[in-house]
């Protein structure tokens, strides 16, 4: 069949057909389905429970256990003499000293030192314990194990 202007009717109706095909995988950048069969996973629930900031006492905070940290790098070092090192957080109240118990030793290819630690709160009884230490860069040192004894005699 022929229009007027001479084109067929079919030719029309193949253009119309390829432009719509071409259009559709462009129209799939537009916009996102989920890859899951069952849809996109739920966001998570946020909850206001956070662990405690240092392994050694529920009580210190971040500035603590940054001061508490930089102290036992010192006292566990390994070229060190094992000094008693103390650290102490004026705005919290809170301080401990930490002291090398052991020579650096190898557990698990890191170097590791047993240590006691000794730390004083603003609102609770003094307290000691003792732990294990293994360096996890020049710096850093994880606490592998650490046990509260029962509280000091209060010599502050």
């Amino acid at each position: 069949m022929t229009r007027r202007d001479g084109r067929s009717t079919a030719g029309a109706v193949r253009r119309a057909l390829l432009a719509g095909i071409l259009c559709i995988p462009l129209a799939a950048c537009s916009f996102s389905m989920p890859l899951s069969p069952f849809g996109a996973a739920p966001d998570p629930i946020t909850t206001g429970s956070i662990g405690p900031v240092s392994p050694l006492a529920d009580a210190h905070d971040h500035e603590d256990w940054r001061r508490a940290r930089a102290a036992l790098a010192v006292a566990l070092d390994p070229q060190g003499p094992g000094t008693r090192v103390g650290w102490e957080n004026p705005e919290t109240g809170n301080a401990g000293a930490f002291e090398s118990t052991s020579n650096a030793y190898v557990r698990d290819d890191r170097v590791c030192r047993d240590f006691a630690a000794d730390l004083s709160f603003a609102e609770k009884p003094r307290r000691t314990g003792n732990g294990i230490a293994c360096r996890m860069s020049e710096a850093d040192w994880r606490i592998d194990g650490f046990s509260m004894q029962s509280d000091a005699p209060d010599g502050r």
